[in-house]
């Protein structure tokens, strides 16, 4: 346990869950997308749903999108700058199941047309967890450096995305691999001790077998 988990984050209130949570949620949507999505459709399951709106979870969850952070003044204007920078958002319930109360499923697009769905869920004290990317699953919280590296399920690749990080002397932390049925789609998730460098990514992104590499750094930017 540290400091942050007795006093919680420094944030526009009311809540560290509901509000910056929810804020960090949607930064992490917007740094997968790889850019500001220019439509994003919400939903929210459990308590978010039930007291979202009066905790401020919609707007800290467009704020996110927007690329706030969850001390950002501007955070409760959220709506009225999305739509001045041209976000078209809706927003409603969902019903998960077996999902954390606190849990939000994004479906996002950005001008390129790339469409990225996201299930999060805001744990308290700021944390979050992403449960899914594109339907499969995933677990991490965003804390660390992490590569989210969607690949055919084939082998060799896994031993090849080794190979690079060992060359760039990358320390991995965890590594968690998910598949939604063999020779189909994979997701590895590997979080790193330190920041890879941008040569890292892009050795990555060209391997025979990767079909797209993400590069998560919430302390970028």
């Amino acid at each position: 346990m540290n400091i942050f988990d007795i006093m919680g984050p420094v944030m526009v209130g009311p809540s560290s869950s509901h509000t910056a949570g929810a804020c960090r949620i949607g930064l992490m949507g917007r740094r997968l997308l790889g850019s500001q999505p220019v439509r994003a459709d919400v939903r929210l399951h459990g308590s978010f749903a039930a007291t979202g709106a009066g905790h401020g979870t919609d707007r800290a969850i467009v704020a996110g999108l927007l690329g706030m952070k969850p001390d950002d003044p501007d955070l409760p204007r959220s709506f009225q700058l999305a739509r001045e920078a041209g976000m078209a958002v809706t927003m409603g319930p969902v019903e998960l199941r077996d999902a954390h109360p606190n849990t939000a499923l994004l479906t996002l697009e950005n001008t390129e047309g790339r469409v990225l769905e996201l299930s999060a869920s805001s744990l308290g004290g700021g944390r979050i967890r992403v449960n899914a990317i594109d339907g499969l699953e995933a677990a991490f919280s965003g804390d660390l450096p992490t590569l989210i590296i969607r690949n055919e399920d084939r082998p060799g690749i896994v031993s090849e995305v080794s190979r690079v990080l060992s060359r760039y002397d990358a320390n991995i932390a965890t590594m968690q691999l998910y598949r939604d049925r063999r020779g189909g789609l994979a997701v590895m998730v590997i979080e790193c001790d330190e920041p890879l460098p941008p040569g890292t990514r892009e050795e990555l992104r060209a391997l025979d077998g990767v079909v797209r590499c993400t590069y998560l750094d919430l302390g970028e930017g």
